[in-house]
């Protein structure tokens, strides 16, 4: 069964003064948690085969660091249309860019996050806070059927749930 792993940026550093909210870095703590998140995701056997990320620097930050501490050994992939998108838009770029694999992984915003969440598993009401990770399983016959009500969820974990169990 495909799983999409959907999970929102690391907190970021608001004191940094910058002309771009996509610009804005990750905090120390948000450093921290992007990388506990990607060892979490390793340890529990979800390592996922693409990584699609926002093009926010808080976003590709925590998709870089999540792979890297995992040791998951792909790329992360930029998807435009995530930075201030729909729920819709990250439907999209996960079906034109993961068609052949099995675990795909999302890092992108609130409120599509959560909003993506409630969608495709037919109204689950599930908080995305800073480096918040969802796991939505899809039954049947794979990412073709990516949409509303498509999918279960199968487990919802916080950067905090994770760092009192690692």
């Amino acid at each position: 069964m495909p799983e999409l792993l959907i999970m929102r940026h690391a907190k970021s550093d608001w004191g940094v003064g910058l002309s771009s909210d996509r610009e804005r870095p990750l905090a120390k703590r948000g450093v921290k948690a992007a990388r506990r998140m990607g060892r979490f995701i390793s340890k529990i056997g979800a390592v996922p085969e693409l990584v699609l990320s926002s093009p926010a620097e808080r976003a590709k930050t925590t998709a870089e660091l999540a792979a890297k501490s995992g040791r998951w050994g792909v790329g992360v992939a930029i998807v435009p249309s995530f930075y201030g998108g729909m729920w819709t838009d990250v439907v999209a770029g996960v079906l034109a860019a993961g068609a052949s694999v099995e675990r795909v992984l999302v890092v992108g915003h609130e409120p599509t996050w959560s909003d993506l969440v409630s969608v495709l598993t037919g109204g689950n009401q599930v908080a995305m806070p800073t480096a918040g990770l969802a796991c939505v399983g899809i039954p049947g016959t794979g990412w073709s059927k990516l949409g509303p009500g498509c999918g279960e969820l199968q487990w919802h974990v916080t950067a905090r749930m994770v760092k009192a169990v690692l």
